[in-house]
């Protein structure tokens, strides 16, 4: 689907569908067809990169709810139960946010923000949500970049992490220099657009009507967000 409006508006429908089931073999299905789907698209390794860090708050999870939710014990783990809802709950609940995961990757992984925010906008978003979803997504990455060269700078003068109280005030005063910088690069940001002429709104080009298989593949979109909520709900 070329048109980002119309991708959307049907990933929105897919996700909506999602949050909504109940049952962990639709939940397992849905991610099993979307698995499929997008190595259909064969997409590269980038996006299953950054699927796996999803999965590492999923595997928290996954560890934790059998814990914590009471029901019948199956099981027991230095002395804690493992109850049979919770291994329910956490399987639906890694099914479904995993299939969330791969939708917004799948749709909108390779997309540049700014061509996200011009949809958003095409949308009816208001300006100041915009302006402040493509900035973020545009300096995010220059944020991390930083990051990346202040540990780069502390492993060199000979920073070793541990479980100790030098650690945990090393990265105190990594996180605190981090927002230093992000500040100081915010205003000459600031400075920078004003001086372009910036008076608090993006030019956004008039966008090209959708064409007809775009549409129809957003109906198709539709038509599977209904019959999953359908065969959850059955």
């Amino acid at each position: 689907m070329s048109d980002l409006r119309l991708r959307m508006i049907g990933a929105l429908a897919v996700l909506m569908a999602l949050s909504q089931l109940h049952r962990v073999e639709v939940a397992l299905a849905a991610l099993v067809v979307l698995l499929v789907g997008v190595a259909a698209l064969r997409p590269g390794r980038d996006l299953w990169h950054r699927l796996l860090h999803v999965e590492g708050f999923v595997l928290i999870l996954v560890l934790l709810l059998p814990l914590t939710v009471p029901g019948r014990p199956v099981a027991h783990v230095a002395g804690l139960p493992i109850t049979a809802e919770g291994l329910v709950r956490a399987g639906l609940i890694a099914c479904k946010v995993t299939s969330a995961a791969l939708v917004l990757l799948a749709a909108f992984g390779r997309v540049e923000p700014i061509r996200l925010g011009a949809a958003l906008h095409a949308l009816g978003v208001p300006e100041a949500l915009v302006r402040i979803f493509v900035l973020a997504l545009r300096y995010l990455g220059l944020i991390r970049d930083e990051a990346g060269r202040l540990v780069d700078a502390m492993r060199l003068r000979g920073f070793r992490p541990g479980l100790n109280r030098h650690s945990w005030t090393s990265y105190g005063n990594l996180i605190g220099m981090l927002l230093l910088r992000a500040l100081a690069r915010a205003g000459r940001i600031e400075e920078a657009m004003r001086l372009r002429g910036f008076s608090g709104r993006f030019p956004h080009a008039a966008l090209a009507p959708a064409v007809l298989r775009d549409k129809m593949a957003l109906a198709a979109l539709i038509a599977a967000a209904l019959l999953l909520t359908l065969a959850d709900r059955l």
